[in-house]
């Protein structure tokens, strides 16, 4: 199956954070190659270097948000640490890309709220976060009541326009290192449950089909799909019981 564009600029980013700002766009070509096993030229990752503006002299320049990185911290109720990434399909019936971006809470691992499109960039991530700050009625109350947002280090998640609506938003923003999935576990989980149980069973031939069958299967996946890590639980049956006193709630350790 082709890789997207967006997919091979999320492994740029990871190798530019990790490997040191010093690789030009023939040696990220190389490391695409080796650790991808992509058939990709140095023309394309010079073109898609440019747009990312991480070409030589430019990546020297210091981003005005430093990077936060993750910390370990034991999560004992809802809205304490969401996590975000982004999953990408195929609509086989029009030859392109869709994508999902999603925020999940990690301790009762509902989807608060997502993006489903045939684009993904950072104003995206803009409105989803502002809309899962109004779902869990967070939007206008201090920082410390709300959670700390975890990603990766994806050009959206990086990218200038999202770590300043964090600021107007009083969120803080964590980052996890290059090539560390595990500390964004729960919403790779979740990706993994997508791609095996919605993905998998239906060969999409339009967007609309996709936006229909997706959309249904989160709110599924929300309000009936069981959970063994909290009590073979919905999400929100889950959050139906904590508030009832009907289970304790389980800590998580991240």
């Amino acid at each position: 199956m082709p890789v997207s564009d967006e997919e091979i600029t999320e492994w740029l980013m990871e190798f530019i954070a990790g490997e040191g700002a010093a690789y030009g766009y023939r040696k990220l070509t190389v490391l695409l190659k080796r650790r991808h096993k992509l058939v990709i030229n140095k023309k394309k990752v010079y073109r898609l270097c440019k747009r990312m503006n991480v070409l030589r002299p430019q990546r020297k320049l210091k981003n005005k948000h430093p990077r936060r990185l993750v910390n370990n911290r034991l999560i004992t109720g809802s809205n304490q640490l969401w996590e975000t990434d982004i999953k990408y399909g195929w609509i086989a019936g029009e030859h392109r890309f869709f994508f999902i971006m999603s925020i999940i809470d990690v301790f009762d691992r509902a989807i608060i709220s997502y993006h489903l499109g045939l684009t993904c960039e950072a104003k995206h991530l803009v409105q989803i976060t502002q809309e899962a700050l109004m779902k869990r009625q967070l939007f206008g109350k201090p920082m410390e009541e709300k959670p700390f947002i975890r990603s990766d280090n994806g050009p959206q998640f990086i990218s200038n326009l999202f770590e300043n609506a964090c600021d107007d938003f009083q969120l803080i923003h964590e980052r996890i290192p290059p090539r560390t999935p595990n500390k964004n576990a729960h919403i790779e989980s979740f990706h993994s449950i997508l791609e095996a149980e919605c993905y998998q069973r239906h060969e999409f031939e339009t967007y609309p089909q996709v936006y229909e069958i997706v959309s249904q299967f989160i709110k599924d996946y929300n309000q009936q799909r069981i959970h063994g890590s909290i009590y073979d639980l919905s999400p929100y049956e889950y959050i139906e019981a904590l508030k009832n006193n009907l289970v304790q709630p389980k800590h998580i350790k991240v």
